[in-house]
């Protein structure tokens, strides 16, 4: 993700999060947590300019007061102060997607908003000549098959980057780097696949986190905030003590089975996963860099998804 990619999503997260306590503190006390990611966050919207603010003002405000019709535990008549927090970037290479937590402590409960501007990226996982992504993934190390078949690719690699080659001088880097790696990436997923069966239910929780959230995409094009519910666990959708959520929300299943994972025909960096329950995500590898490097980073997209995950577009006023 690039610098000013980064930057727009941080501020708006902000943005939801200023959003959010504003609404909220109308019906119930709310406190922000100030640590770092906040104050990063803020320097982040302060940058923007204020055309820009306006549209991520409009995107967050549909949102919450769709979350707020989901969620009837946020907007409670009740006395407990409900926290707001931005969190760290580390979460999420632990396996934690949410950017924002709406805590109320008193009751033990949560809920996470994972909040995209402008895009649907998964994940922006990599591959490398030491990154185990067997272990990552799904917590089982990759075979002497997976790291003989990806050396001569990552030996290559580093050959060019000696030679400060830039990738697109790369002269058949289908056959000498996509098809070879992606190749020993198939290999591995199905080989650890017949041993260990629960690799599918794993791929996703790594995918898309181990804790149920609400994605909130702005699509600023289009004047529309979507929201996608990734109710895996239960623990979305709960009623409160005096109301029910106006909107229900089914729990999605995790998949059992992968049904399919290869190339997509004509294409030779990218491949998609089929799984039973509807899920399916493509996988698209490519260098992050101008110049060579013994890395490649992997955009990963969600293709298809259970029917269970709702999606709610709510177009801003």
């Amino acid at each position: 993700m690039s610098s000013k990619s980064n930057d727009q999503g941080r501020a708006y997260e902000f943005t939801c999060l200023l959003t959010l306590e504003e609404e909220i503190g109308k019906l119930r006390p709310v406190n922000i947590v100030k640590n770092s990611s906040y104050f990063a966050a803020e320097h982040a919207w302060n940058t923007l300019p204020d055309e820009m603010q306006r549209t991520y003002k409009a995107s967050s405000y549909v949102a919450v007061t769709k979350v707020f019709e989901l969620e009837p535990r946020i907007v409670e008549n009740n006395s407990d102060v409900l926290d707001l927090l931005i969190q760290t970037d580390a979460k999420g290479k632990e396996g934690d997607v949410r950017d924002i937590l709406i805590i109320r402590h008193n009751i033990q409960w949560e809920i996470g908003l994972s909040l995209k501007h402008n895009h649907f990226a998964v994940k922006h996982s990599r591959l490398s000549k030491k990154l185990d992504f067997g272990k990552e993934w799904y917590g089982i190390s990759c075979s002497q098959d997976y790291w003989n078949g990806v050396k001569p690719v990552f030996d290559y690699l580093i050959t060019e980057k000696s030679k400060r080659t830039k990738f697109s001088e790369l002269l058949n880097k289908e056959k000498d780097v996509y098809v070879p790696l992606l190749t020993a990436f198939i290999n591995e997923i199905n080989r650890q696949y017949q041993i260990h069966k629960d690799i599918p239910g794993k791929l996703v929780e790594y995918l898309l986190g181990k804790y149920d959230f609400y994605k909130i995409i702005s699509m600023d094009r289009e004047l529309t905030t979507q929201i996608q519910s990734y109710n895996l666990h239960g623990t979305l959708n709960q009623n409160s003590e005096s109301k029910q959520a106006s909107i229900q929300i089914p729990i999605a299943s995790l998949p059992t089975r992968i049904v399919s994972l290869d190339f997509i025909p004509d294409k030779t960096n990218t491949v998609e996963l089929y799984m039973d329950g509807g899920w399916q995500f493509s996988f698209r590898i490519h260098n992050a860099e101008t110049y060579v490097a013994p890395t490649l980073k992997f955009d990963i997209q969600i293709v298809g998804m259970p029917t269970a995950i709702i999606t709610i577009n709510c177009l801003w006023k």
